[in-house]
């Protein structure tokens, strides 16, 4: 569990409202949409693009990850 809580840092806050929740939930789907366009532009290189495009489904892997985190540890579902 401190391996996620390290690479997660935002989904296992304090949330003691929903309003804490939602505000986890659009850092992350914010900060998934910023490395979204940054690795789209990137990933239009010819030569390295391929690279660009696996970190970009990393990155959506991640965001994804975070979200139903926080959302578990919201809901008390992880210890």
């Amino acid at each position: 569990m401190d391996l996620l809580k390290k690479y997660f840092p935002f989904s296992f806050r304090k949330k003691p409202e929903l309003k804490e929740l939602i505000i986890d939930m659009l850092i992350y789907v914010i900060a998934g949409a910023i490395a979204g366009a940054v690795i789209g532009v990137l990933g239009q290189i010819k030569l390295i693009g391929w690279i660009f495009k696996i970190v970009g489904g990393i990155a959506e892997l991640y965001v994804i990850a975070g979200i139903v985190l926080t959302v578990l540890d919201y809901k008390k579902l992880l210890k």
